[in-house]
């Protein structure tokens, strides 16, 4: 069987017969890659760093070497040469947007018709052919160039091998001539005239000029340690080297050096510090503490992990922005108004509250004030409040979410202890690139919770606190950054979860939530464009009408933000995408038929109890991190000795609710029609169902002492009304919180009648009007005004209607039974005192 033939890939040929008609370049400053050599570098040059990220993997670009003169402004003129088109082997993305790449040079290409296009530099690239040389002139050139390395190698230590493996690679001229530019070490400029040289037999002569250049340098210097030595032996006993003198020649070996590209790798490292720390314009006071930083490693090991410590310290000092402001520091309230209005609907006191803080900061000249905190149920757009106003104000919003950080994620490790890093309250400003960005602060309300290290509340108090705005210090950079420039933004879900010394810093600004109009609204006009456009559908595709706009919030996304709805509307968008990418229609009319068929059956319908009047079940109304919700309550009586049983997943002050709310009925059973005996013959069971979701506060003593009071005097309560309030012993009903949230609650159930207590009045300004003209609000003092309201008559059951006789004499006793029942509790209520009185 014959063997198969091996197929050589050559990239170069490859390349040479099919060159693409236009290449990424990259310039770069530290070092100069030559044909067959692959080098690593760190790229921070944000041209190159663009080419790096929208060209991934294996891909192909040019490099050349410029002056780090040209690095800021390169006329795209200055890069039509010779460069080396090199393939990027790997990437990684190190801190401050700074990438370390690896590039493995093929063949050398002169530039043409070079232009900045797309935020990076790109070039027509034209293959060239080098000059060759004989090969007897090769060999001469060639072997005056290993002598006169030899000589240097040994006076240079580092430079001792490299002859002999250049002898090795002695059989391509021009090949050689650029691994002896790599491993001699010639200077960048040096190595790019090697590279421009297309004439082999003028590149080897460069080569060798610059080596004869060399050794008379290193002879020189050679010279003037054997005359250092010859003074210091002249020198009397006990008498040291001249101060002064050392100084001056240790400055001339360092020029040496310098010219020879033997520069010590740690001096190297001081001295690009050094340069990157006068380029940055930092502060005079960050400066200095820089530069000591930096001076510090001329006399650490490079490759020690000091040296690695000090170099990422300086780089972190480096990224911060301490003075750099964005274009547009003047606050524009117009401009931020604008943008408030174009992203959300409503919300007209959030927004005024919003532009009061700016508009305080403005007349003050400084930012550095209370910071607004918006409150409000998940999905409400606290996160998209903080982004209209960045835009508003075009500056960069920066996010730091506070649960779960510990006290030094926040403000830093210090460099003593092992694993020192920068806190994320500074770094973030890294992230921003300006030291006057938008800097929103979420979950203010869980700061501290779960198992943190430190105290994060004293940490946080201490960035947010006015008097420390001038000077914030992160524990890790050790130096003052200046905040009074920050615009900060705070959120939380419930403002009372906020720790108490914190809070003293905050401005409240609540979102209760949305009404189902106000989600038909929004989805109308903001929601469904939006999503639409995201689900690659287009407007003119999509019909749908505000019924089933109607249908799907009350029936999906009953709860205060829009979250549910947005889910919602895009499933079924996913479901119409599909089938536009599967072409079975072109057009879709969203029907109540459709949702269904995507989310099932509506997730919210009415309970019994919102159906008719029970005994015993109340609708009470809560408030909860999420928005105001309905609370069913319910009361059993049965026979037994008077026990009273509480289950739910009840806190303490609700459980002092029922217990006060039982003793308040007993006191009240003449005027109830119930008879005393029946509190001891029967247990009395409270419940309160969902008991998976944690419930507690002083809101519930109504809804019980209602439930309790129709349980035990058999009397259905209305199914139509819902109820919050707290009671006293005496049956005062004393105002609560969360007006607004619990009546947009009662609203969105559908729900019109709610009953509130008198001192909550003022509270209903709040309220959106829309929602106050739809509704009946019942403002009462006494829980016997309730009893009035929300009792209905007392109903016999049908067990007791069965066991009455339809005979003419049943009727008769049935008849002058109920006369006497009226007059006994006629003769009761007269002779009660009235509790009002």
């Amino acid at each position: 069987m014959p063997k198969s033939k091996r197929i050589h890939f050559d990239p170069i040929e490859s390349l040479r017969s099919a060159l693409p008609d236009r290449i990424p370049v990259m310039p770069i400053t530290s070092t100069v890659i030559f044909p067959t050599g692959a080098t690593g570098l760190q790229v921070g040059f944000p041209p190159n760093v663009e080419v790096l990220g929208l060209h991934p993997g294996k891909s192909l670009v040019v490099a050349l070497v410029v002056t780090e003169e040209e690095e800021d402004e390169i006329p795209p003129a200055s890069l039509e040469k010779v460069g080396v088109i090199a393939r990027v082997l790997n990437r990684l993305n190190l801190p401050g947007n700074l990438v370390q790449a690896t590039l493995q040079g093929i063949i050398r290409v002169h530039l043409e018709n070079v232009r900045f296009e797309n935020g990076y530099y790109t070039a027509f690239p034209r293959l060239v052919e080098e000059t060759s040389i004989p090969e007897e002139e090769a060999k001469k050139r060639i072997e005056r160039i290993l002598t006169t390395l030899g000589g240097i190698g040994a006076r240079v230590e580092r430079l001792a091998e490299v002859p002999r493996i250049l002898r090795r690679n002695a059989s391509d001229p021009g090949r050689f001539a650029d691994l002896v530019a790599t491993l001699a070490h010639f200077s960048v400029a040096d190595k790019d005239q090697v590279l421009q040289r297309l004439d082999v037999r003028e590149r080897l002569d460069y080569v060798g000029e610059v080596l004869d250049r060399e050794w008379m340098k290193v002879q020189s210097r050679a010279e003037s340690a054997a005359k250092v030595d010859g003074a210091e032996t002249a020198m009397p006993p006990g008498k040291g080297r001249p101060g002064p003198r050392m100084a001056e020649i240790r400055k001339q070996i360092s020029a040496l050096q310098a010219e020879l590209g033997e520069i010590d790798p740690a001096e190297k490292d001081s001295v690009e510090l050094l340069r990157r720390i006068d380029r940055a314009g930092l502060p005079s006071n960050i400066a200095s503490v820089a530069r000591r930083e930096a001076e510090r490693l001329r006399n650490i090991a490079p490759g020690s992990s000091e040296a690695m410590e000090i170099r990422n310290y300086v780089d972190v000092v480096l990224d911060i922005p301490w003075e750099r402001l964005s274009d547009h520091a003047e606050i524009d309230l117009e401009a931020v108004r604008e943008a408030l209005d174009e992203r959300h609907l409503g919300l007209e006191d959030v927004k005024r509250r919003i532009l009061e803080v700016l508009s305080v900061a403005t007349l003050r000249g400084s930012v550095a004030g209370l910071v607004p905190c918006i409150v409000g149920p998940y999905g409400v757009g606290k996160r998209t409040l903080a982004e209209a106003v960045a835009r508003g104000l075009n500056r960069p919003l920066v996010r730091v979410d506070l649960g779960g950080r510990g006290e030094s994620q926040l403000i830093g490790i210090r460099r003593s202890r092992s694993g020192a890093q920068p806190g994320k309250l500074i770094s973030a400003f890294r992230e921003a690139g300006v030291a006057d960005p938008v800097y929103l602060l979420e979950e203010m309300d869980e700061v501290g919770l779960g198992n943190v290290e430190g105290d994060p509340v004293e940490a946080l108090e201490e960035f947010l606190d006015p008097a420390n705005r001038e000077g914030f210090f992160d524990r890790y950079l050790d130096l003052p950054f200046d905040l009074t420039n920050t615009i900060f933004i705070a959120t939380a879900i419930d403002f009372y979860r906020v720790p108490r010394s914190l809070r003293d810093h905050l401005i409240e600004i609540r979102i209760a939530g949305y009404t189902p109009e106000e989600k038909v609204e929004i989805a109308r006009k903001c929601l469904l464009p939006a999503l639409v456009e995201e689900h690659g559908l287009t407007g003119e595709q999509i019909e749908v009408d505000e019924d089933t706009l109607v249908f799907l919030t009350r029936g999906y996304a009953r709860d205060a933000g829009l979250g549910n709805l947005r889910r919602s509307l895009s499933a079924v968008l996913r479901f119409i995408a599909h089938q536009k990418a599967t072409g079975e229609a072109t057009r879709w009319t969203l029907s109540r038929d459709m949702i269904e068929e995507v989310l099932g059956l509506p997730r919210y319908l009415p309970t019994e109890a919102e159906s008719r009047p029970e005994i015993g079940v109340v609708t009470g109304l809560a408030w909860t991190a999420a928005g105001g919700e309905l609370m069913f309550i319910e009361a059993l009586r049965m026979p037994g000795t008077g026990r009273l049983i509480i289950t739910g997943l009840i806190g303490e002050v609700m459980r002092e609710s029922v217990n006060a709310a039982y003793s308040y009925v007993r006191s009240r059973a003449d005027r109830l029609g119930i008879a005393h005996s029946l509190f001891g013959e029967t247990d009395l069971h409270i419940h309160f169902p969902v008991g998976a979701t944690p419930k507690d506060g002083p809101s519930a003593g109504v809804a019980v002492t209602l439930a309790i009071a129709s349980s035990l005097s058999e009397r259905p309560v209305r199914h139509d009304i819902a109820v919050t309030g707290e009671v006293t012993l005496r049956g005062r009903i004393l105002e609560i919180g969360g007006v607004k949230e619990k009546t947009l609650a009662a609203h969105r159930a559908g729900i019109y009648d709610v009953v509130l207590p008198a001192g909550n009045e003022r509270d209903l300004r709040d309220v959106p009007e829309d929602v106050r003209e739809s509704m009946h609000f019942h403002m009462v003092e006494h829980m016997d005004e309730v009893f009035d309201l929300a009792l209905t008559a007392k109903e016999r059951t049908r067990r007791q209607r069965r066991r009455t006789p339809a005979s003419s004499g049943g009727r008769r006793a049935r008849a002058a039974a109920r006369g006497r029942e009226e007059e006994e509790e006629d003769s009761k209520s007269s002779e009660s005192p009235n509790d009002d009185a």
